[in-house]
């Protein structure tokens, strides 16, 4: 199966090139991190829809996602660096 990537609500594709920013301002793609910042290291428990602009939690885009997979990654634990 392959992994699909898309809004919950309205089922907009990202594609490699759309950009979020971070609180800390840093622009990156999400999903390239899993809804981590690579500068500051934020994980973004919920992602905005850059189409229909409602936020859903970040797991949620992820279809055909090892159910395995996505409890540990839900488990994981970030250290914030301040």
């Amino acid at each position: 199966m392959k992994e699909e990537i898309k809004c919950p609500k309205c089922e907009w594709e990202p594609k490699s090139n759309d950009k979020w920013q971070c609180s800390c301002l840093h622009v990156w793609n999400t999903f390239d991190t899993g809804g981590i910042c690579p500068k500051c290291k934020k994980r973004w428990e919920d992602t905005q829809c850059l189409d229909c602009k409602r936020w859903s939690p970040h797991l949620d885009w992820y279809s055909n996602f090892d159910k395995f997979l996505k409890e540990e990654f839900e488990n994981m634990k970030i250290d914030i660096v301040s």
